[in-house]
């Protein structure tokens, strides 16, 4: 934000030279001339690629008032409310939820609450749904653990959005480096396991659209642990 105020300073005072016709005459004198000069050319550069700038009349006038101790507000109040104006145009320039998202997250709620009820079907303290389909007898992985599985990912209309059983080849990947549905449920997996996981949105890509899964969507996977790497 500070360095907002001193690009609006700078650029004020280099076109207000340019307006006024005052070039510079003959070669720099001094070192210290050299510095102030190229100094503001750089900063002038970046304030005219600065999205916040619409009218630089504006920023010019301001300039000048501030420089004759005309402006209507001193230097902590201008600072003050320009920062205030720079947090909201940033926060109506934020992303917001459509209606598509909050209606994934509410009909994912519901899904899960149902699912919930099925037997055979346990729920985590985070959240995490899942059921075993069959149960291994190898060793269990920790999440620094990098594991090899076959899967397959679908959204609860049924859609499938991936599949390495389709691809006709498994994945290694560090538990640390996915989805936290994905690092809570496969530590509860012996290798050997086949485990079908119901994944909450906060727990996978939650408000993100990733690719094909849109945002908000609750998540099923089921997940073969074929061994620890």
């Amino acid at each position: 934000m500070i360095k907002v105020l001193i690009f609006l300073t700078l650029l004020g005072a280099t076109n207000a030279m340019a307006q006024d016709s005052l070039p510079i005459q003959g070669p720099l004198q001094t070192a210290s001339d050299s510095m102030d000069y190229f100094f503001g050319i750089n900063m002038g550069y970046s304030v005219d690629n600065n999205p916040y700038i619409k009218n630089q009349d504006l920023v010019i006038a301001g300039f000048i008032q501030a420089l004759e101790g005309k402006a209507a507000w001193d230097a902590n109040s201008s600072k003050t409310i320009l920062m205030e104006l720079l947090t909201n145009m940033a926060a109506k320039s934020a992303p917001q939820p459509n209606a598509g998202s909050n209606e994934n997250l509410a009909k994912g709620r519901a899904f899960l609450e149902e699912n919930g009820k099925r037997e055979g079907v346990i729920t985590s303290s985070s959240g995490l749904q899942y059921e075993i389909i069959t149960k291994g007898t190898g060793p269990l992985p920790t999440a620094s653990s990098t594991v090899e599985v076959h899967y397959e990912g679908k959204l609860i209309d049924g859609t499938e959005f991936d599949s390495s059983y389709k691809r006709g080849e498994s994945i290694s990947f560090p538990l640390n480096r996915v989805i936290k549905g994905w690092t809570e449920g496969v530590q509860l997996m012996q290798v050997g396991s086949v485990y079908k996981f119901f994944i909450p949105s906060e727990l996978a890509y939650g408000s993100q659209n990733k690719g094909s899964i849109p945002s908000n969507s609750v998540l099923i996977f089921k997940i073969e642990l074929l061994g620890i790497l």
